[in-house]
């Protein structure tokens, strides 16, 4: 697939066509799709092109949080795209249960392997992911994946960054358009703490207790020996001054199986584990730029 370097100051419109065009060529695909803004532009862009020729699958396992399934599967509907789930194993690789910096590629790794094999029991040849710009030139192990199977990036290939995408689905009428970022709730353990159902259940448990009590944009981050650590919006940490409220969260947590709640000062950041990435780890998994 060619690659172009893209004026962000473009139309919508325009932007949508040197999309859909980009996929048509393809005949048939499978679209990676987990619900996110990404995966839902390329596979209502994939719809587009190919129609009944376009396949939305999502992989479903412990590791999605709760409720995101079901956001799928509605925003998939509203698409048109045919769409279909599909049990991905990563729980079973020691690799991943360790959690080391490289624990997405070991994920994306089994679902790029999955949606592989289903691509060739139905003589497909093309799996498009949702990766765009703005993933190239970092810390990405899924990525790596990526590469080392017949995945495709199309929002990446047409030079399309995170606010193109954004554009793109509020130009298309998807409701998600402004949704925030979910990363899988293993994203939420410490580097070296160890993944598992039940620390996976406790985070989000945690988070969905927190958002019930009318926090936005979040993240609960688990350390060792049952640490919280709380990411929560600029305007959300001012709201802990209150007493009550503190207490109320930190007896919640609790309650579902945290030893301690403690409060980040700096607030809600995506990513913020990678700083403790080691610098070979970087290297090894860092995409190069496109600039």
């Amino acid at each position: 697939m060619r690659r172009y370097i893209v004026d962000m100051d473009a139309p919508a419109a325009d932007l949508a066509h040197r999309l859909v065009e980009a996929i048509r060529p393809l005949g048939r695909c499978i679209v990676a799709y987990s619900g996110g803004v990404d995966s839902a532009v390329v596979a209502y862009a994939a719809h587009a092109a190919l129609g009944d020729g376009a396949l939305a699958i999502t992989g479903s396992s412990a590791s999605l949080a709760s409720g995101e399934l079901d956001g799928a599967i509605r925003i998939a509907q509203a698409i048109g795209i045919q769409h279909e789930t599909l049990a991905t194993d990563e729980l079973a690789d020691p690799q991943y249960l360790r959690n080391a910096p490289d624990r997405c590629f070991h994920c994306k790794t089994e679902l790029y392997s999955k949606l592989e094999q289903e691509a060739t029991r139905r003589g497909i040849e093309f799996i498009l992911n949702g990766a765009n710009v703005d993933d190239l030139g970092d810390f990405r192990p899924g990525m790596k994946a990526a590469s080392q199977h017949r995945v495709r990036s199309p929002l990446a290939d047409c030079g399309l960054d995170k606010n193109a995408v954004r554009a793109l689905a509020k130009h298309w009428g998807i409701e998600i358009w402004d949704k925030p970022a979910t990363p899988c709730l293993s994203s939420r353990l410490a580097y070296g703490v160890a993944v598992s159902p039940e620390r996976l259940s406790m985070i989000d448990q945690a988070e969905a207790a927190l958002r019930t009590l009318g926090f936005g944009n979040l993240r609960v981050r688990l350390h060792e020996n049952d640490l919280a650590r709380l990411e929560l919006s600029l305007a959300d940490l001012a709201r802990m001054a209150d007493a009550q409220l503190r207490s109320d969260v930190a007896a919640e947590l609790r309650r579902i199986g945290f030893r301690y709640v403690t409060l980040d000062l700096e607030g809600f950041r995506s990513g913020s584990f990678q700083q403790l990435v080691p610098m070979e780890e970087l290297t090894r998994f860092s995409q190069p730029s496109r600039a």
